[in-house]
């Protein structure tokens, strides 16, 4: 098994065959003539056998892009606009915005398969482990005995480290690792071309959460699928993921591979994420953090959302909003993407600001 690691500076070519688009996905919430822009246009691209991670404080919109793209988005929430196109093994692209109900239904699991951050309240308390899994197969698999629907969720039992003897416990027998453990074979068991895991280590020890880690990892080298990892904890998308997107205020602030996020950070937000923690490695350095709390939504206006938390932010901050836009960097990802004023000097001084120069903490 081979980790994308700061350490060994080892990391996975982007992969240009792309299984998932997000292409401008806007989310409201509220039916009323003031609803709140709780997403804004997000576009991200998910290249099959990558994974995906995206981060961002609590509040900033990353599980309100997963229910969207998956339609499980519960009211008052409402998809206002955009395209979420899955490419088949088939090479046909569809859009699961504009699919009918059985489609759709036709389409979970198989295709494409969440897991939530809270694995016990996701496990019904009154049936065995066994006939939950066995029952999503059958759903979807009408002609499989009961018997063989069984044989196949002990299978995925052993897959994810689990004896097929915890067929007949309750989720209440099982520890939080195991029962998240459970969740993730009950998601693979139709082989999904993509996996949307929505903080699922958070409510696990640090131990644990590196066995997790380690699992979906291997997993994922295994079977081939592609996965968007869900979390707020930046230091661990650096060691699973292929590339991280950084969320804030409803938006994407920078896109780029995990290494580059790591050692070269583009957005102020993104460089201020990774001093919240302490490195394994190295000398020490004090934890700065980030002052302030993350905006109201519902308040937002206009300009850069961040200036008021940023170290970097001048006068043009509060009247342009930046774009996301491949930073002129060289030995940069032409992949890459960043929302910062101070990468889009052509544009701040065509509306009459001085522009200032990239500091050295975002210019690598």
């Amino acid at each position: 098994m081979t980790l994308t690691t700061p350490e060994t500076g080892a990391r996975r070519a982007p992969a240009d065959d792309p299984v998932l688009e997000i292409r401008n996905l806007s989310v409201d919430y509220g039916y009323d003539d003031d609803p709140v822009h709780v997403l804004r246009d997000v576009s991200l691209t998910l290249g099959r056998g990558e994974v995906l991670g995206l981060a961002g404080e609590s509040g900033c919109g990353k599980s309100t892009l997963a229910y969207a793209a998956t339609r499980l988005l519960p009211p008052p929430g409402l998809i206002t606009g955009g395209e979420v196109l899955f490419t088949g093994r088939d090479g046909r692209k569809t859009d699961i915005l504009r699919l009918d109900d059985q489609s759709l239904r036709e389409s979970r699991w198989q295709d494409l398969a969440i897991v939530f951050q809270g694995a016990m309240n996701s496990l019904s308390p009154v049936y065995r482990i066994g006939r939950q899994i066995a029952d999503g197969i059958l759903a979807h698999r009408p002609g499989m005995s009961k018997a063989d629907a069984m044989a196949r969720a002990a299978e995925m039992l052993e897959l994810v480290g689990i004896s097929p003897d915890r067929l007949r416990s309750y989720p209440h027998q099982l520890s939080g690792g195991m029962r998240q453990r459970v969740m993730i074979a009950m998601a693979l068991a139709l082989e999904p071309q993509v996996l949307i895991m929505d903080e699922p280590t958070t409510a696990l020890d640090v131990v644990m959460q590196r066995q997790i880690v380690e699992q979906i990892a291997e997993l994922r080298d295994r079977l081939g699928f592609s996965v968007i990892f869900i979390t707020h904890d930046v230091s661990l998308l650096i060691e699973i993921a292929d590339r991280i997107a950084i969320m804030y205020a409803g938006e994407i602030v920078e896109d780029a591979a995990s290494l580059d996020v790591y050692q070269r950070p583009r957005h102020p937000y993104s460089s201020a994420l990774l001093h919240s923690f302490p490195p394994l490695r190295g000398p020490r350095r004090e934890l700065t953090g980030i002052p302030g709390s993350p905006p109201d939504l519902a308040k937002l206006g206009g300009g850069c959302h961040f200036r008021d938390r940023c170290a970097f932010a001048w006068d043009a901050c509060a009247a342009l909003a930046p774009r996301l836009t491949a930073p002129d960097v060289a030995d940069d990802d032409p992949r890459r993407t960043t929302a910062c004023l101070r990468h889009e000097p052509e544009r701040v001084a065509a509306a009459g600001f001085e522009a200032k120069p990239v500091p050295a903490e975002l210019a690598g």
